[in-house]
């Protein structure tokens, strides 16, 4: 496959840019333990997932409260440049950021205040980060519970009240960015977000939290334009275990998605055709040992050459 089929729009743009034809490749950005860093692995299939580097830290953290970076996530713009946005903390109200143009040599960390505004809120968790090429616009939706902004749902003891949303900004520089606004608003808690742009068609893939009585699993909704999903979503694409940090990729003519089984402290994955019937493959894949909730983009091969030597 001579070009690139991808995760973010800006890839394409990219190659179109540059005037590259060449193999694509394709990257898994993730952390460790309670959140260590940037670690990436790399695939040519979407099944066989290899740590790069002997499982390198690419990037420490040294911003947000815990000074954690969880969830990373990677998004890819029209020039090249790869933008990443973490978990900072378990309890920040701002998100990290930062940018390389070749994931090895980073900007300074910074922290992005997105939920300043909103007074009592109590986490931000696992910002994603789309880049649409058609507005050259990044969209970052991140999960925040804000008491009393929603309607309660029946949490566990260990869930301490929880009841997450769906907020978003935008930005096409990340000097300056949107007013805060509810991104997703289903009638459960719902955290982890990610976005597929397929056949004209946006496709958010979310994990319903709700964990009295337990769901946590991942659904999809769709729609067609980056914001505004409904909020009728799917039956489970995942199956009788609990799953959590869905990220979907393109690999020829399967749409995957690969998720944390983090109870059974493995990972996962199911794909589909037609964007309808779901197979799960965690028996397919293979992925570094430890390798915690990230994202799958793609990259031209020139740039997993590099990251290797």
């Amino acid at each position: 496959m001579k070009h690139f089929i991808c995760l973010c729009a800006g890839l394409s743009l990219w190659v179109a840019v540059c005037g590259q034809s060449e193999q694509q490749a394709y990257l898994f950005s993730y952390f460790n333990g309670n959140g260590d860093g940037l670690h990436l692995a790399y695939s040519h299939d979407g099944l066989t997932w290899t740590a790069v580097k002997n499982d390198s830290v690419f990037l420490r953290p040294v911003i947000g409260k815990d000074k954690l970076m969880r969830d990373p996530s990677i998004a890819v713009d029209d020039q090249g440049v790869f933008h990443l946005v973490w978990t900072s903390g378990w309890w920040d109200q701002g998100i990290g950021y930062a940018s390389s143009k070749d994931l090895l040599h980073w900007s300074e960390q910074k922290n992005i205040p997105v939920m300043a505004d909103f007074e009592g809120t109590r986490n931000t968790w696992a910002p994603e980060v789309f880049y649409n090429g058609e507005d050259q616009t990044f969209y970052i939706f991140w999960s925040s519970t804000v008491p009393g902004m929603f309607p309660e749902v029946a949490t566990s003891d260990s869930e301490k009240g929880l009841n997450h949303r769906q907020f978003y900004v935008t930005t096409k520089d990340f000097n300056t960015f949107s007013k805060t606004q509810v991104f997703f608003n289903p009638n459960f808690s719902v955290i982890d977000g990610a976005i597929l742009k397929k056949d004209g068609r946006y496709y958010l893939f979310v994990k319903n939290e709700n964990s009295n009585p337990p769901e946590k699993n991942i659904r999809v909704t769709s729609n067609t334009q980056a914001v505004g999903f409904p909020t009728t979503v799917s039956a489970p694409i995942t199956g009788n275990y609990w799953a959590e940090g869905p990220t979907p990729l393109q690999v020829g003519e399967y749409v995957y998605v690969y998720f944390d089984k983090y109870r059974n402290r493995q990972y996962g994955a199911v794909r589909s055709r037609d964007m309808t019937y779901w197979e799960d493959v965690s028996d397919k894949v293979t992925f570094p040992k430890g390798i915690r909730h990230g994202t799958a983009f793609a990259v031209p091969e020139s740039v997993l050459k590099r990251l290797i030597r």
